[in-house]
């Protein structure tokens, strides 16, 4: 591999280090909930959101000086959107549960971030063994394992979605928590897509 195409692996692994400190921070916010620390979470979410644009934007410059990439630049660039998705949808379920008042978590929605958290875990793994992606063994494995956290959550969202509208005894809470789990279940899809980036690049590229 060229020397300078290392920059690309090494910024797709940074952004995903990224996703996994928001992941873990979701988990935390939601586990000490405090409505009135809402902005401060938010001031703190944002500030791993911002370094992943920063990834992003170093992406794009490179990608537009470079003549020659190790895989397609279309791939390349994708691969940046995707992880930059991932952070922005962690930071997006901060802002809902500012927008709409929330005072207090459902369960359900802690259950939710840790899984995002393993699905984050497995992208940082998956984008350290990305580099070697022509050898590497435990790639695919890992790919897999981020597909079946994402049917996790699929299970996780029907279930809860449901038991919400059974016991819906306030409609405009109802609404806000469709909303927060919806989002939930977006970033879910976000980490899955990611994997699945890598799969269709490798299986392109060997």
């Amino acid at each position: 591999m060229a020397k300078g195409d290392k920059f690309y692996f090494e910024n797709y692994a940074t952004c995903a280090a990224l996703a996994k400190k928001a992941a873990a921070y979701l988990v935390e916010c939601l586990e000490l909930y405090d409505a009135n620390r809402l902005e401060q979470m938010l001031e703190e979410m944002h500030s791993y959101e911002h370094s992943a644009d920063m990834k992003k934007h170093e992406m794009n410059e490179m990608l537009a000086r470079a003549f020659v990439t190790p895989v397609d630049r279309e791939d390349l660039d994708m691969m940046s959107q995707q992880l930059d998705t991932v952070l922005d949808l962690l930071e997006e379920v901060l802002q809902k549960l500012y927008i709409y008042n929330i005072q207090s978590i459902e369960p359900a929605a802690i259950k939710y971030a840790k899984l995002l958290v393993k699905a984050c875990d497995l992208l940082g793994e998956i984008m350290v063994e990305f580099e070697n992606f022509k050898k590497s063994k435990k790639l695919h494995p890992l790919i897999v394992a981020c597909n079946d956290v994402e049917e996790e959550c699929d299970k996780l969202y029907l279930t809860t979605m449901r038991e919400l509208t059974k016991n819906s005894t306030d409609i405009l809470t109802t609404l806000s928590w469709y909303k927060i789990y919806d989002c939930l279940e977006a970033c879910a899809d976000a980490c899955e897509h990611v994997s699945e980036c890598v799969g269709s690049i490798v299986m392109k590229n060997t």
